[in-house]
């Protein structure tokens, strides 16, 4: 099939979005959108159409029109233009809610509290996904603009309705709940309660069966390539919040629209990458597209929508998401140009994207480290505390690997087994819920030699959060955990007078390898906390305990007691030769909350000490670099991005700080051939060396990326 034949979803790759806003039919320069559209040279866009706000005008009167759209055609002309350009278009919807004369209307298609008062946010209503308004308005909706525009596909930002901490209570979902679980509604938000947590996973079931609804609805009207796609985040914690079954959906997808538009405080520029993987690697085939709208506007501490956001923020967030397989997707904020710096802030992306499209799709990912997540962990460990007990584990160790040059690979628990064969060292960021086929694919990779580094109460409660009698993966590794807790856990104030944080880890006179850069030190700051571990096994205790003392007055600040025989840190090698590492202390944790850099060389340190020599690249010089690697047949592509300087708050990043000489060591299979290196963002040829079964590269200088292809 060439180019030209490829559905739309296989043929896009590069996206433009102007969110249109009510008052863009009087002040929206359409010529300036399509001149816009040229520079960036993107092949398709993305329209506001109906829904919560509609641009064209509906059959359906209570679909609510643009304030200022006087009975114009605006999504018709933005469509002309962009089909007159030879664009793909995209329909964008926003589902969720509806005005006061629609739910006079309808009043049973809309969510209502326990008291049957309806829920309401901005003076509009929201609707509820068990009523008529998702199972017959919407499907009618998109009939509509199918038969009259005859878009490509669907996009929708608000389709997943209330989150978890809502509990609808309308005549549908109590009736619709009893039907299908032979319950009534749960009283409240109550991790403790089964018919909540039955509740929890019933409401995912329900918005992956809406999703199948839109898309039969898109499909029969529109044919088999018009798709119907939900915005999807990359953020598990955020998708348990919105019960969307990231693993369900992927597998439903044959492109996935992302909506993560820019960093966020917990996670770094890094995140981008970890996006792209993370959705390829959870769907059916890793060469599903993956178009992520990236903002142009301010995103900080502050949202300011019509404000530039500093082109750096931007550029390098772009940057970090094409080194994960995305397909950048420009997204501004109305139709108008107030702040003008924004718009020439993608072009020059943009169009290094459109030279270098060769190096950037139809690959592999090589890395071998991967780093386990799970939905199933966040909801049901999770519970209330979720960014505590599993965002923090999971950005810890994303953020650390990231820092330290290590490629990694985003898995979810159920797909270990799937990729067993790519993964040289397996990472358990406190993956307490795993479920017992998930716990057997572990097993069986620890049998066949991987190395694993694991943390917490990994593997200790069942599928709905309890605690298991018997921990099989601990078993495994010869590790018991105790009842007892040490340290402690969870949001603590940060007044001297309080120091249940203030301990400390104990390093030994004999030090692991692992404790290799710490010899100046027997302590090293701590601020968490653990269960008490005992092993029979090869793990052995490489590091104490010091309990918590008095941070102030100054005079009470001295170490009251230490613990050596509390091990925190447990290391050793199976008889399947595999190496394994046990954060009994909850070390990734501690990091992914307050990046101390002695938490980050410590998990960095113990995943070296696994790998071994296994790591497909190695990387040296200064800054602060986050690194991807790929294979395409004899070619191996690595993308550089340069995040040195750039841990400011997120949203103001200015660029950052030039970098060199950054030297590049690939092992090879012969060290006869001869090999070649281009760099496609600098440009040039740097020198190749071959010595001892690798081949080493040296760059001289890293502006903001940098990729390096070697063939």
């Amino acid at each position: 099939m060439t180019e030209h034949n490829l559905p739309w979803y296989r043929r896009v790759r590069r996206w433009g979005q102007t969110n249109l806003t009510e008052e863009d039919p009087k002040n929206c320069d359409l010529e300036f959108w399509r001149e816009q559209w040229r520079r960036t040279a993107v092949q398709g866009v993305i329209i506001n159409c109906g829904g919560i706000v509609a641009y064209y005008p509906s059959r359906f009167g209570l679909q609510y029109r643009a304030a200022l759209l006087e009975g114009r055609d605006y999504y018709g002309e933005f469509n002309k233009a962009a089909r007159e350009a030879g664009l793909a278009v995209v329909a964008r919807m926003d589902i969720n809610r509806a005005t006061r004369e629609f739910f006079e209307a309808h009043p049973s298609w809309f969510c209502r509290h326990k008291d049957g008062s309806p829920i309401m946010s901005q003076g509009r209503y929201f609707s509820c996904v068990n009523s008529g308004y998702y199972k017959e308005y919407i499907p009618s909706v998109l009939r509509e603009i199918i038969e009259r525009y005859h878009p490509d596909g669907f996009s929708d930002n608000s389709w997943k309705g209330l989150g978890r901490n809502t509990i609808c209570y309308c005549d549908n979902c109590r009736r619709r709940f009893r039907e299908d679980c032979n319950e009534e509604l749960p009283e409240k938000v109550d991790w403790n309660d089964p018919v909540y947590r039955k509740w929890v996973r019933w409401s995912y079931g329900l918005r992956t069966e809406n999703w199948d609804l839109f898309n039969e609805t898109t499909r029969k009207y529109g044919g088999e390539d018009c798709l119907w796609l939900g915005m999807l985040n990359a953020d598990v914690a955020g998708s348990c919040q919105g019960f969307a079954d990231l693993k369900a959906l992927c597998a439903r997808s044959k492109v996935i629209f992302s909506d993560h538009q820019s960093r966020e405080i917990i996670s770094g520029f890094e995140q981008n990458s970890l996006n792209g993987m993370l959705f390829k690697l959870a769907s059916p085939s890793e060469d599903v597209e993956v178009p992520e709208s990236m903002a142009n506007y301010v995103r900080g501490h502050r949202a300011f929508r019509l404000a530039a956001n500093p082109a750096a923020e931007t550029r390098t967030w772009i940057a970090e998401g094409i080194a994960g397989g995305i397909t950048p997707w420009f997204h501004h904020v109305g139709g108008g140009r107030r702040d003008r710096r924004q718009f020439d802030t993608p072009v020059p992306m943009f169009q290094w994207h459109k030279e270098n499209e060769e190096y950037l799709y139809g690959r592999e990912n090589l890395a071998n480290v991967a780093v386990v997540w799970s939905q199933q962990n966040h909801d049901f460990y999770g519970r209330d505390n979720i960014d505590e007990r599993c965002s923090y584990p999971l950005s810890g160790f994303c953020r650390a690997l990231s820092s330290g040059r290590i490629p990694f690979l985003p898995v979810h628990a159920g797909d270990i087994g799937r990729y067993k064969d790519r993964i040289a060292t397996l990472i358990l960021p406190d993956i307490a819920v795993l479920t017992d086929s998930q716990t057997e694919e572990i097993c069986s990779f620890l049998d066949r030699g991987g190395n694993l580094v694991l943390t917490g109460q990994t593997g200790s409660l069942d599928e709905d959060g309890n605690k298991r009698r018997d921990n099989r993966l601990l078993n495994r590794l010869g590790l018991k955990l105790g009842e007892e807790f040490f340290g402690a856990s969870g949001d603590q104030t940060a007044s001297w007078e309080y120091y249940d944080m203030h301990n400390y880890l104990l390093l030994p006179k004999d030090r692991h390898q692992i404790l290799k850069g710490f010899e100046k030190t027997d302590i090293l700051a701590f601020g968490g906390g653990f269960y008490r571990a005992e092993s029979t096994g090869p793990l052995k205790p490489i590091a104490g305990y010091i309990p918590a003392f008095p941070i102030y007055p100054p005079e009470f600040s001295w170490i009251r007691e230490e613990r050596p025989e509390l091990g925190t840190i447990f290391a050793g090698t199976l008889d399947s030769g595999g190496r394994v590492v046990y954060f009994a202390a909850d070390v990734d944790r501690c990091f992914g909350r307050e990046h101390l850099p002695d938490h980050r060389e410590l998990l960095l340190s113990g995943v070296r000490y696994a790998a071994g020599e296994s790591l497909p690249v190695n990387i040296s010089g200064p800054g602060r670099l986050d690194c991807t690697i790929y294979r395409q047949g004899d070619r191996r592509v690595l993308h550089l991005v340069n995040l040195t300087d750039c841990s400011i708050n997120p949203g103001y990043c200015e660029g950052a700080a030039p970098i060199g000489p950054i030297k590049v060591s690939l092992p090879v299979k012969s060290s006869g051939d001869d090999y070649r290196a281009e760099l496609r963002v600098s440009g040039g040829r740097p020198g190749v060396t071959v010595k001892g079964g690798r081949i080493e590269i040296v760059i001289e200088r890293i502006e903001d990326h940098e990729l390096l292809v070697v063939e």
